[in-house]
């Protein structure tokens, strides 16, 4: 009798698993069923992406032409290397270089620091109303264009007709040199940094805010618990946890880190020569090289220079990142 029981449970558990599909199976079949409405709402964006950054790739070729408006891509003579050549071999590519990279260490090193900074302070405001103004404070300088900066800046550096600025007319006060700021390249990268931070400080902070209202409320529940104060979880919790996303915004920033911000700093510095030494970078040198001499070939050879470059940074932070900090790297 108990025989037959366990045969006739047997043949049902066989045929159960028989009609039943398994997880697996139930899962492709589910996977092939969404596979194509998750097709449909890529396809624009796959679509805008292969038509404004992979087709204008095409271009490029004219970093290798003598390329000339009336010949055209494909009747402009062959050159080669040559463009290339002529920028390394000018005997500004060395300077320029050092200028863009140095600047945008300063930019980056500079905005990420008080984009941290500012959000762990809004984090301690506890009002809502007050938070919320504080925030679009700081984050209103973003909107502003780099003209009405340059206007600002010459206000407080120059004042009108050159005669001093507001910032010269402090220094007469406590007795202090007044220099001559648009004739004095030194202290530029440190002046520009400072309209960086002023610029970019208050959006970073909003992407560290959203970082840190993901932070579980167990972690500082855990850390009242073993009597920390706010500044000591503001350093030895909020601060360690924003690691992730700072991480992602230097690798980044690393990719453009031979793109100096063109609209900052020629709205700022113009044509001034005199500024050129500390200024110029790979951006306004191209744009000045292309109004003067009208040379497509040059420019887009420096333009490609700086992708390449810049592709291969982010390559190497990247694998930086997972060597020395897996838990924090994006691939």
């Amino acid at each position: 009798m108990s025989t037959e029981i366990s045969t006739a449970g047997e043949e049902r558990a066989t045929e159960d698993t028989a009609a039943r599909p398994s997880a697996g199976q139930g899962a492709r079949q589910t996977w092939r069923g969404r596979d194509y409405g998750l097709v449909i709402l890529a396809a624009p964006a796959v679509v805008l992406l292969a038509v404004f950054a992979y087709g204008p790739m095409a271009g490029l070729v004219v970093a290798f032409q003598d390329f000339n408006v009336a010949d055209g891509v494909f009747a402009s003579p062959w050159a080669g290397l040559q463009n290339f050549e002529f920028f390394f071999t000018s005997g500004n590519a060395g300077r320029i270089m050092w200028n863009t990279l140095f600047l945008n260490v300063l930019f980056l090193a500079a905005t990420l620091g008080a984009g941290i900074l500012l959000a762990l302070m809004l984090n301690e405001i506890r009002g809502r109303v007050t938070k919320g103004f504080f925030q679009s404070v700081i984050f209103v300088p973003y909107f502003v264009s780099p003209i009405v900066v340059s206007i600002f800046l010459q206000a407080f550096l120059a004042g009108p007709g050159g005669r001093g600025g507001l910032v010269n007319d402090f220094l007469g006060t406590l007795g202090l040199p007044e220099p001559s700021w648009y004739t004095e390249p030194g202290p530029w990268p440190w002046i520009l940094t400072v309209v960086k931070v002023w610029q970019l400080g208050g959006y970073m902070s909003v992407i560290f805010l959203a970082a840190i209202t993901a932070i579980p409320e167990e972690v500082y529940e855990a850390g009242m618990i073993d009597g920390a104060s706010r500044a000591q979880m503001a350093l030895r919790i909020t601060t360690p946890l924003l690691k992730p996303t700072a991480a992602i915004l230097l690798v980044l920033g690393v990719g453009r880190i031979f793109y100096g911000d063109f609209g900052t700093i020629y709205a700022i510095v113009g044509d001034n020569g005199t500024l050129f030494s500390t200024t110029d970078v790979i951006d306004t040198y191209v744009f000045r090289a292309l109004r003067t001499f009208g040379d497509f070939g040059t420019t887009a050879a420096i333009g490609l220079f700086q992708s390449v470059v810049g592709f291969v940074l982010v390559v190497i932070a990247t694998l930086v990142q997972r060597r020395y900090a897996r838990e924090t790297s994006i691939l």
